[in-house]
């Protein structure tokens, strides 16, 4: 009778611990498998965002104004996969220079190859505007110093004689002005990758 009971009692705890085992498992479970859900998710994510490397159709460098729209094509630096599409270097993206914060970005509508046209909707980071270097070079530098100077030596002999301490002011006012007042654009060089993000 007690071997019986014993034997019961065994059974019962051992049933009780496996109760117990898969109540944990559905308890402590559920958050286990979360993150790697989410992992999984972002994966997808990751997957589904292909980069396109990409330059300048043009020659010649550009220089933008970084508050207007310019239409200008890229092209395909290196072969890539987007949304099951093989797009081959030499691709050309069609699209377009816009206004962002601190620069321009690139918009990309179409990517042309193969002579037809297929529809691609990805964007650049912002490319960042600059001084512009047509202004701040030293040969700008030095042109609007010798106008500057010309000046202080014209005001020199409007006023009195011209001294040599007006004709260096006049230079040196002359180069910061043109310095310190060149406008912002954005550089473009041909051969200055761009990378572009599919959505």
């Amino acid at each position: 009778m007690f071997y019986q009971n014993s034997q019961t009692s065994k059974n019962s705890l051992t049933r009780g611990l496996s109760v117990l085992a898969a109540g944990s498992a559905l308890v402590f479970g559920t958050p286990l498998l979360v993150p790697e859900v989410a992992q999984a998710q972002n994966q997808m994510v990751v997957a589904q965002t292909a980069t396109i490397p990409a330059t300048s159709a043009q020659s010649q460098t550009l220089h933008l104004n970084n508050d207007k729209v310019y239409s200008y094509n890229l092209e395909v630096a290196r072969g890539t996969t987007v949304d099951g599409m093989y797009i081959p270097a030499g691709a050309t993206i069609l699209g377009r220079y816009e206004p962002a914060s601190g620069g321009l970005r690139y918009v990309a509508t179409g990517v042309r190859m193969n002579g037809r046209t297929y529809n691609l909707d990805a964007t650049s980071e912002v490319i960042e505007d600059q001084k512009d270097p047509r202004d701040t070079s030293a040969g700008s530098i030095a042109e609007d110093a010798a106008v500057g100077a010309a000046g202080g030596a014209i005001l020199g002999e409007v006023f009195g004689d011209a001294d040599i301490e007006e004709i260096i002011g006049g230079a040196v006012a002359g180069g910061v002005t043109g310095n310190v007042t060149a406008d912002r654009v954005v550089v473009i060089e041909p051969e200055e990758t761009i990378i572009l993000y599919s959505s």
